[in-house]
């Protein structure tokens, strides 16, 4: 059954919103800040891709939010934005709406804050605001509380493949009648545990830009921030942004499962080198295009992939990928303002266990 697109939000350091999303891919001036890191003994800041939720406030007054953390507040942003990008008033009561959250590392500030207190102050005095924002899906409960929102509500958790599979539970609670709509999203949060253990693991602190697609090198940088789309069943789409027709995870993909040449193949390469040969390697010969310098490493951004091939889409055009100029694999880079020479645009992204989750999606 295939599934309408109807409203995408995102949230990154771009900014917030479709519309500033499209102005970051067609300038791509989109730079990385310093992230200092204070438990590292010695000052040491890192580059990083940060998000902003001051916007959060146009949509929830500032006294309702005291005690949601930065991650949720990054999923009520992504959600309120999805749903006004589809022309849905968020102040209705949403009947038989669904909430599907993918994070690679969940809240993970408020998990190791939590820890800290009960260290400190034993387990009788351990934040219970801490704990209970520590929860995995405490961000959906937010999102289902303040929306209103009667259907199920779920996070999945599955490092690098917890997209796609997010994305498949979402389809099938639309595919069974379980809801009607369904808002689908990935969040994730750079905190200073998940800083400290990126510069332990990379050992580069200053990096002024990704290259994504020269694979045979590292250029990483930790982002942050939330991607959500608004779907529903084809039948019952108004409009929207295009079609998502399959959702396909395995592990070993083979260059000749891959969508025709002809069709567009947005690579989730982010400049970690492991995995780096891996997409060169599939994506030989085939049109590609990298989105990542835009929003940095994340196990949650295929999201912001699938939201960027949506709105291409929709203009029916293709977009600059940051870095292109430097592609060290036999393939086509699309160049921004081109025609689709295809109807389908492809998502691929690979996961550490030789995982992978490719989504097609289509023109409406």
């Amino acid at each position: 059954m295939q599934i309408a697109v109807q409203g995408i939000g995102v949230v990154g350091c771009f900014g917030a919103g479709v519309a500033k999303m499209r102005q970051a891919l067609l300038t791509g001036a989109v730079s990385p800040a310093a992230f200092d890191l204070p438990g590292c003994g010695t000052p040491l800041a890192i580059s990083a891709f940060r998000a902003d939720t001051s916007s959060l406030a146009d949509f929830v007054p500032l006294k309702a939010l005291r005690r949601i953390d930065n991650f949720s507040r990054l999923g009520l942003l992504g959600a309120y934005l999805a749903l006004q990008d589809a022309g849905v008033p968020a102040a209705e009561k949403q009947e038989r709406l669904g909430v599907v959250i993918a994070s690679g590392y969940g809240a993970t500030g408020s998990t190791f804050a939590f820890l800290d207190s009960f260290i400190n102050d034993g387990d009788i005095c351990a934040s219970p605001t801490y704990f209970a924002n520590s929860v995995h899906n405490s961000a959906a409960a937010y999102i289902s509380i303040m929306l209103g929102a009667t259907g199920p509500s779920s996070t999945v958790s599955q490092f690098h493949h917890s997209v796609p599979s997010a994305l498949q539970t979402a389809c099938l609670w639309l595919a069974e009648g379980r809801v009607d709509r369904v808002l689908f999203g990935a969040i994730e949060e750079l905190s200073e545990l998940i800083g400290y253990a990126w510069h332990r693991q990379r050992g580069r602190a200053d990096i002024p830009e990704m290259t994504p697609l020269l694979t045979g090198a590292e250029s990483a940088i930790p982002g942050e921030g939330a991607a959500f789309l608004l779907l529903t069943r084809r039948e019952e789409s108004q409009g929207g942004y295009c079609l998502l027709d399959r959702v396909i995870t395995g592990r070993h993909l083979k260059p000749g499962f891959l969508p025709s040449p002809l069709d567009l193949l947005v690579l989730g390469a982010d400049g970690r080198i492991e995995k780096g040969g891996d997409y060169a390697k599939l994506a030989k010969k085939a049109t590609v295009a990298c989105f990542t310098s835009l929003y940095g490493s994340m196990p949650g951004s295929p999201a912001f992939d699938i939201a960027i091939a949506a709105l291409m889409l929709k203009e029916g055009k293709t977009f600059d990928s940051p870095g292109s100029a430097v592609c060290d694999f036999p393939a086509t880079v699309a160049t921004g303002g081109e025609s689709l020479k295809g109807c389908c645009v492809s998502c691929l992204s690979l996961s550490d266990d030789d995982g992978f989750g490719l989504i097609n999606l289509s023109k409406g």
